[in-house]
């Protein structure tokens, strides 16, 4: 009877065919997919350049530096409808940085409360922070921004009416209307730059005193003042500087006109529309963000809290809410990229936001290519800055292992 023998070891390993070779794959399809993306890119810019050659369009940047011919309602900067393109859109960007910064600060505010009266024993605190979260949640945060401007805004009292409670009330200072909010403008004198900088050095100061009293506490067990502080340097500082400065400030304060109020400054309906629907609408998100993130933090550590003698309040502030942080960061970086990009609605109540801007330019030069990928730019430029903070803080607060 033959016995068959298997070759066990030794000798060439088997080829392996091409088309089979893993390593080879990896390339030919990373490869394959540049090119597709390539050439579709290059497929969509052919394109549009020979469609604008087709409808004697010029293209390029050029048309920026061309004198913008209208005016705008809301500028933080110098501009008149003699200003540029370029101004005109610069105008547009710092409008819309107010109010994402504005936006985000007030929605997280908003939500981390709303999101801690969910969780709250108090029968009615809980109920209205349900329905808060169900109703904002579930509704378009355009019909929002329209709900404050025509159904809150619109229904203040009448510029007659502000003129006449002006001559009733000389003595007042701030007005509301369904213009807008009046009150006196700062105007900053020689030497406030000495404020400002006492300011900012006050801040670092204090962040640094911060770390020393954290590393002596590490060290010590004892920890020092550090609210007392730093309330100090970041205000009694700036107040000693101001002081001795002379009180370089004064203010401009708003007067009747013909029309309208004149002199002060005044905060528009379309801005505090957009940043009131914007920030309720996206605390909406947050508070459940932060009810998921308190919900986290095994209930073991609330018990152990309670056990060395802290409070419901201490205990919340101190020992969950520090670790529910690092649930809660992750996802609250895509609610504040939403809401930067949802500021782009802006156009829908006249706010000179960028993306109004560079409409009216779009309308006026016939340059919708360039507009649009200045608007692309500009919109992931913020974003990619928002997620590299958002994403460094997170880093921050993770937990590092031994």
């Amino acid at each position: 009877m033959a016995v068959a023998h298997v070759r066990t070891g030794g000798g060439d390993p088997p080829k392996v065919s091409l088309l089979y070779n893993p390593a080879l794959r990896k390339y030919v399809y990373q490869a394959l997919t540049l090119v597709l993306i390539v050439g579709v890119i290059w497929y969509a810019w052919h394109n549009a350049v020979q469609n604008l050659a087709r409808a004697n369009m010029t293209s390029g940047f050029g048309f920026l530096n061309s004198r913008a011919g209208f005016d705008l309602a809301q500028s933080l900067i110098a501009y008149s409808s003699d200003s540029t393109y370029f101004r005109a859109l610069q105008v547009g960007l710092l409008n819309t940085l107010v109010v994402a910064a504005c936006g985000i600060v007030t929605a997280t505010i908003v939500g981390l409360l709303v999101g801690i009266g969910r969780l709250s024993h108090n029968w009615l605190i809980a109920r209205l922070s349900t329905i808060y979260v169900e109703i904002f949640r579930n509704i378009p945060p355009l019909l929002v921004i329209f709900f404050w401007y025509l159904g809150v805004l619109a229904l203040l009292p009448t510029i007659r009416t502000i003129f006449q409670h002006v001559k009733d009330n000389p003595d007042a200072v701030f007005f509301i209307s369904n213009r807008g909010i009046y009150m006196p403008a700062p105007v900053f004198g020689e030497g406030f730059g000495f404020v400002v900088a006492a300011f900012v050095a006050g801040i670092i100061a204090a962040i640094a005193f911060a770390f020393w009293a954290n590393a002596r506490q590490r060290a010590t067990g004892k920890r020092p003042p550090v609210l007392i502080v730093s309330l100090a340097l970041v205000l009694l500082l700036p107040m000693a500087v101001f002081l001795l400065a002379g009180l370089p400030l004064s203010f401009d304060y708003p007067v009747p006109g013909s029309f309208n109020m004149k002199g002060g400054m005044v905060i528009g309906p379309e801005f505090l529309a957009l940043y009131l629907a914007l920030s309720l609408y996206t605390a909406s998100f947050i508070a459940e963000i932060v009810r998921a993130g308190i919900r986290g933090v095994p209930h073991g550590q609330t018990e152990a809290s309670y056990a060395l003698g802290l409070r419901p309040a201490s205990t919340t502030r101190l020992v969950v809410l520090p670790q529910a942080l690092r649930i809660i960061i992750p996802p609250l970086t895509s609610q504040y990229l939403n809401l930067i990009k949802n500021s782009s609605l802006a156009v829908a109540v006249g706010y000179a936001d960028l993306v109004a801007v560079g409409g009216t330019i779009l309308n006026q030069s016939g340059h919708s290519i360039e507009i649009i990928a200045i608007w692309m730019a500009v919109y992931l430029s913020i974003s990619l800055v928002t997620s590299l903070f958002m994403n460094w803080f997170n880093a921050k607060m993770a937990l590092v292992e031994r």
